[in-house]
């Protein structure tokens, strides 16, 4: 049962997360936290800043959960995803899932990043010495074309 998936401003608590998928009968907790870090595609970075559709980033995760719930049984799963300025080093996103056995454990919190990264409305903003660009998509209106 899906316990916590909020999108949040302030820095995100791993001991939350685990608390709130803790149960008796689980036997196995996985945790997922991806970190900020110096570097993507061979460029440095210095900060990020992530963007949300918070309303619908949170509903989207809380169904993105129910799914792996219902298709991994046993299972409870949390998330929490930070927006706003983060430093080098910060967790951006925490992904947990508790179940009986390790790998119901470890194949739920993977799906939960994965398909969290795939579908629900955030946006990255990296910066580094070449200034500030969005990570993962263009804009069709920057790009130039041949009006002859």
């Amino acid at each position: 049962m899906t316990r916590l998936c909020e999108v949040r401003e302030t820095a995100l608590s791993v001991d939350e997360a685990i608390a709130a998928v803790q149960r008796s009968d689980a036997g196995a907790i996985a945790v997922f936290i991806g970190n900020v870090r110096d570097h993507n595609d061979g460029r440095p970075v210095t900060l990020l800043e992530y963007e949300a559709y918070a309303s619908m980033a949170g509903k989207e995760m809380k169904n993105i959960a129910t799914e792996i719930e219902s298709e991994i049984s046993d299972v409870s799963l949390a998330v929490l995803h930070r927006i706003g300025r983060l430093e080098i080093g910060d967790a951006a996103v925490v992904c947990v899932a508790s179940a009986p056995h390790r790998g119901e454990a470890f194949r739920a919190c993977r799906a939960l990043i994965d398909r969290i990264k795939a579908r629900v409305p955030i946006w990255k903003r990296e910066h580094g010495p070449d200034g500030p660009h969005w990570v993962g998509w263009e804009d069709a209106r920057c790009v130039a074309h041949d009006h002859s």
